[in-house]
């Protein structure tokens, strides 16, 4: 049964929204997040990456940076460019992308079901990471921006949403980046029961993005339940913000891999070498597009070879062998590139496929990269069914798109 309650969003009036509405805090480093905000004094960077504030060697970690977000946000309040909802409502989300929508549900996760299991991960976090988040959260005493989840969809949930939508949102902009943005207020009685009684039927959600903030939630909802000694369990604390898409709605991007050397192989013994594992054939550029699971391109040297796995590199047994980020580990990064530890080996890096296999070419051309690989996207089910068996994905495997914006909606604490 998954516990999802409606909240008091503090937010945007309509004249700010899209000048307050930014990327999330972990897209951009703080170089391009001071580009991205130039000129603008409203960006929500200026409260989810409060470094681009201060001198360029502040430590983005401090706690001078934590407070300046708050001063930021206090002030962006103060003004009247967010306003607070008097009624706990939910809010219905929807993106759209060339053409491809997805809408989602807006409202608050019980941070105990994140440890019962309820909240399922497929990914492993850093614990820097976490830390910086829980910071983030206790300074401001709010979710500034909230985790992206999943989950396997209910009618009865897509024809309430399938109603509300017809009417008029009370946000409808484009984001500089071409995606448009629209969000509807359900406070009506009726569809908040609806709501929540048609989640305590959900069995499970799913992280789909935002690992870490939901880890930092977890924390923040225990550390406050066990200092209070009045602890009820209804306090604002034991709940975050997130927004919930069905699965079917959601798209995995590939995430692609590029390499800085060949181990001391020449181009051709590196070949060679994959000949053991693959099928190797040289393709043009317009062929070099993955187009199912256990077919790989590689770039290299100016030139596109397709590698297709042969019988008997991955295990269908095994939800996590069986993927085809497993199988690059196993077959080629490990045992031929010696790249054994993907979070720390500083000689591997990861490409989003959103920026095209250009970038691809554009890395190794320019002699950073010696090489790069195409992978195909991994599916929702696959994901599903890695999080359903406890497993966890090896790092960098899922790139979602589009982006929830943030600044959109914040969850106060108190």
């Amino acid at each position: 049964m998954a516990v999802f309650k409606p909240f008091k969003a503090i937010r945007p009036c309509s004249d700010h929204v899209k000048a307050v509405a930014s990327r999330p805090y972990d897209v951009l480093d703080t170089d391009e997040a001071r580009v991205e905000s130039s000129g603008n004094h409203l960006s929500f960077l200026h409260i989810v990456k409060p470094e681009i504030d201060l001198p360029k060697d502040t430590n983005p970690y401090s706690n001078e940076v934590y407070e300046k977000g708050k001063e930021n946000f206090n002030n962006l309040r103060s003004s009247g460019v967010f306003i607070q909802d008097d009624n706990a409502s939910f809010y219905i989300y929807r993106l759209t992308m060339e053409g491809r929508s997805q809408i989602g549900l807006v409202g608050c996760c019980f941070f105990e079901e994140y440890f019962e299991g309820i909240i399922k991960k497929h990914e492993l976090t850093r614990i820097a990471k976490e830390n910086d988040r829980v910071s983030h959260v206790e300074c401001l005493n709010a979710n500034a921006e909230p985790v992206f989840f999943s989950y396997r969809g209910k009618d009865s949930i897509d024809d309430l949403v399938s109603e509300r939508i017809k009417t008029e949102p009370i946000y409808n902009f484009h984001a500089d980046d071409g995606i448009q943005h629209e969000l509807w207020l359900v406070s009506s009685s009726e569809d908040i029961s609806i709501v929540e009684e048609a989640f305590k039927s959900v069995p499970y959600l799913y992280v789909a993005d935002g690992h870490h903030r939901t880890a930092a939630a977890a924390r923040i909802g225990q550390k406050r339940k066990e200092e209070n000694l009045n602890h009820t369990g209804l306090e604002e604390y034991n709940y975050f913000l997130a927004v919930l898409f069905p699965e079917d709605q959601l798209k995995i991007f590939d995430y692609n891999r590029v390499v800085k050397d060949l181990n001391g192989l020449s181009s051709q013994d590196f070949l060679n070498r994959l000949e053991e594992a693959f099928i190797v054939s040289k393709i043009e550029k317009s062929e070099s597009q993955p187009r199912s699971i256990r077919e790989f391109c590689l770039y290299m040297e100016g030139g596109w070879y397709r590698l297709l796995a042969k019988e008997g590199s991955w295990d269908t047994n095994d939800p996590v062998a069986d993927l085809d980020v497993t199988i690059l580990s196993d077959q080629v990064l490990t045992p031929l590139l010696n790249i054994t530890d993907l979070r720390k080996d500083n000689r591997i890096d990861f490409v989003g496929g959103i920026r095209g296999l250009e970038e691809l070419e554009k890395r190794v051309d320019s002699g950073e990269m010696k090489a790069a690989f195409a992978l195909y996207p991994v599916s929702m089910d696959q994901l599903l069914k890695i999080a359903d068996a406890g497993e966890i994905m090896p790092p960098k495997t899922t790139w979602f798109e589009p982006k929830l914006r943030s600044g959109l909606f914040i969850h106060d604490l108190e």
